[in-house]
């Protein structure tokens, strides 16, 4: 046995005992005739006490050690003299008897510290040294906690665990899909799952009426600090449902893991928002509650002033920043900056200050008079010393989302967007299909499977873009983390969303034959979910970025730097799959 105790469980009771530690060299310092080094391992730090005038062979040996080398210490549990109240074991320190060196280390290319001096880059290329820092692991040792927690509630609420293949059929809709060759059958592929989709729907056509997964999925798109090309899902479905019964276990799934972890109660349900009136007031379907802020549309107060900016625009919004009436010139043209930058794409901002004294102040009081300028303050419900920002265009989904971004930079900047503030809401009302201009077609908005809404359904062949769908997302400090739906279980339904998003019977029958045939034999009403466990994790530890709460993630090119994939492979590995690579064509 290399170890009797850990590194993190000693303290002024087990003082007198003989232990044994191992683990990693964080410090060592020679303080006159003695030697301290502090050993760690996964559960603490403990200092280790070498004397000259006790042992000055083995303290001399002590001497050599070098930072993050794997030792074993043998010795005597003491007080100690000048204690750390900082860490667990701050009151004790071993004395040493004997030392053995298990393996040198080369200096690391970053410290081993809480704060470290590497940046991104290099602690991605060396993750496994990066991963012994304690913000890291802590992370990790969160997502550990989560994942089993949501096991032993869904296991509660009889949720049948079931795994489902990895190598399946590729459904080109929604996100590129990862393909892979098949070497038995040359010149066929598998894909990997985007999520398992129509086999949770297949499970429940087969009987298991409660099933969950904790799930691998893979999507070949652009990447975000949110987003991966492979991420986990809490993958859920469930049998004999509607709407109401899957919001509400799920709900209580959520509330769960927030007072498991943080101790936090919601009180009362959650809020439920349909999908139109957050992209009204906040131009996101997963808005940041946790302030205010709502947009105000302006468009009928801004005519027949001869301004041509609001004139030519089809759509004037704005919002209220409260107290900022103070912000200087300097300050909005830096807010007019951000909102120019080419990721929003607004032309420009147009201010109003309310100033203390009751009079207004803007960009445009060339065109506007204070009489204007006051029915616009009522409009925003606004009051002495706020300030209006206003932006508009053509489109006003377009101009919903440009201000969502201002909105969200102003909450930032006023401290608004507390990490330790939660605020859910429960996104319903989606419209089924969204427009796609440039293809000239409608796209399931969620996924060819996802139900109408019943009062809907007449609305199907007369006016496809009113249809609402039985779809919901949980969104939480603008993040979706999670979402799913009703699923249809009626074969005429289902080969009417077919025939709607394009799908000739060959095509369907092609990419969806295995579930179309499913529904011929007694298909259930069910409906499901999956919750984001990365984004879960990662918003409970107060996180900015997915990748810190993923043992060893990708970067935002979708390269593991680590081990240096994607990688080219041998010429004859292409030939044995019958793969020829022509780039650049």
């Amino acid at each position: 046995m290399y170890r009797t105790k850990s590194c993190g469980e000693l303290n002024l009771s087990n003082k007198g005992e003989v232990v044994t530690l191992a683990g990693w060299v964080q410090k060592n310092r020679k303080l006159g005739g003695m030697t301290f080094v502090d050993v760690r391992d996964r559960y603490g730090i403990t200092q280790i006490v070498f004397n000259e005038e006790i042992n000055k062979e083995l303290c001399e040996k002590a001497n050599k050690l070098g930072r993050e080398w794997v030792i074993q210490v043998t010795g005597v549990v003491e007080e100690r003299s000048s204690k750390n109240k900082n860490i667990p074991t701050g009151e004790i320190e071993i004395i040493a008897q004997e030392l053995r060196i298990l393996n040198e280390s080369e200096v690391p290319p970053f410290t081993i510290e809480d704060n470290s001096d590497g940046g991104d880059d290099i602690r991605m290329q060396y993750r496994y040294l990066d991963i012994r820092r304690n913000p890291v692991r802590n992370n990790l040792e969160l997502r550990h906690k989560i994942a089993f927690e949501v096991r032993r509630f869904l296991d509660s609420q009889n949720f049948l665990e079931v795994e489902t293949p990895v190598l399946i059929k590729s459904t080109p809709e929604g996100a590129r899909d990862f393909i892979v060759p098949s070497r038995m059958n040359p010149g066929e592929f598998y894909a990997l799952p985007q999520s398992p989709q129509q086999f949770k729907q297949l499970l429940m056509v087969a009987g298991i009426d409660r099933y969950f997964q904790i799930v691998k999925c893979f999507r070949d798109e652009d990447l975000r600090a949110d987003r991966q090309p492979e991420f986990t899902q809490i993958d859920c479905e469930m049998s004999f449902v509607e709407q109401e019964d899957v919001l509400n276990i799920f709900e209580d799934m959520i509330k769960h893991i927030f007072k498991f972890v943080k101790g936090i109660e919601f009180e009362g349900n959650f809020p439920r928002m349909s999908w139109h009136d957050c992209m009204k007031l906040y131009g996101s379907d997963k808005p940041d509650m946790r302030f205010g802020m709502t947009f105000v549309e302006l468009k009928d107060l801004t005519e027949g002033y001869n301004f041509p900016v609001f004139d030519a625009a089809n759509f004037v919004v704005g919002i209220c920043a409260e107290g900022c009436a103070s912000y200087s010139r300097k300050q909005i043209d830096a807010l007019t900056d951000f909102v120019k930058r080419p990721q929003i794409g607004a032309k420009g901002l147009v201010y109003v200050k309310y100033e203390n004294d009751g009079s207004f102040k803007s960009s445009v009081d060339k065109f506007y008079d204070q009489a204007a300028l006051a029915k616009w303050s009522e409009r925003f419900n606004a009051k002495p010393g706020d300030l209006m920002l206003i932006l508009c265009g053509d489109d006003a989904d377009k101009t919903r989302k440009q201000m969502n971004e201002l909105r969200l930079e102003m909450g930032e900047q006023l401290g608004l967007r507390d990490k330790n503030k939660f605020a859910p809401v429960w996104v319903v009302d989606f419209p089924l299909f969204e427009w796609v201009e440039e293809e000239k077609r409608f796209y399931a908005m969620h996924h060819p499977f996802t139900s109408p809404k019943q009062e809907d359904i007449q609305y199907l062949d007369s006016d496809p873009g009113r249809v609402r769908a039985n779809a919901y997302d949980l969104a939480m400090n603008g993040v979706e983390l999670g979402g799913g739906s009703i699923r249809i279980f009626d074969s005429q339904l289902q080969n009417k969303m077919f025939e709607l998003l394009g799908f000739t019977q060959e095509k369907a029958m092609d990419q969806f034959g295995c579930i179309i045939n499913a529904f011929k034999y007694g298909a259930p009403p069910h409906g499901g979910l999956a919750f984001g466990l990365d984004r879960l994790v990662s918003m409970l530890a107060g996180l900015d970025s997915i990748r810190d709460c993923i043992a060893f993630p990708k970067n935002n090119s979708g390269r593991d730097v680590m081990i240096d994939s994607p990688s080219t492979i041998d010429k004859e590995q292409l030939k044995e799959l019958c793969l020829e690579v022509k780039l650049g064509e």
